[in-house]
C-alpha cells in the first residue's frame, strides 16, 4: 500500500504554479473575445445586440414616466386614466 501512494503523490506547487498561469491567460482570453465579438447586428429571438435594445427602450421607458410625473403632479397610472 505504501508503494501505491508514493507512485500515485505528485508534487502540488507545479499545478499551483501551471493554474495561476492558466486563470492568468484566461482572464486576458476573456477580455480579447469580448471585445472582438461585439458586432451590432441584429438576429432574430434572444441575441445580445435584442437584449441591450430593449434594455435601453425600457430605461427610456421609465424616464418618460419619471417626467411625466414630475410635469403633471400626478401618479402615472392615474395620468394615463388606468386609475381614478
Amino acid at each position: 500500500m505504501d508503494s501505491n501512494k508514493n507512485n500515485n503523490s505528485f508534487d502540488n506547487s507545479n499545478i499551483e504554479e501551471n493554474l495561476d498561469n492558466v486563470n492568468a491567460n484566461s482572464k486576458n482570453d476573456a477580455t480579447d473575445k469580448k471585445s472582438m465579438d461585439t458586432d451590432d447586428k441584429y438576429k432574430f429571438g434572444w441575441s445580445n445586440y435584442s437584449e441591450i435594445t430593449n434594455g435601453r427602450f425600457a430605461m427610456i421607458g421609465f424616464l418618460a414616466i419619471i417626467l411625466i410625473e414630475l410635469i403633471s403632479k400626478q401618479a402615472f397610472l392615474k395620468w394615463g386614466g388606468i386609475l381614478n
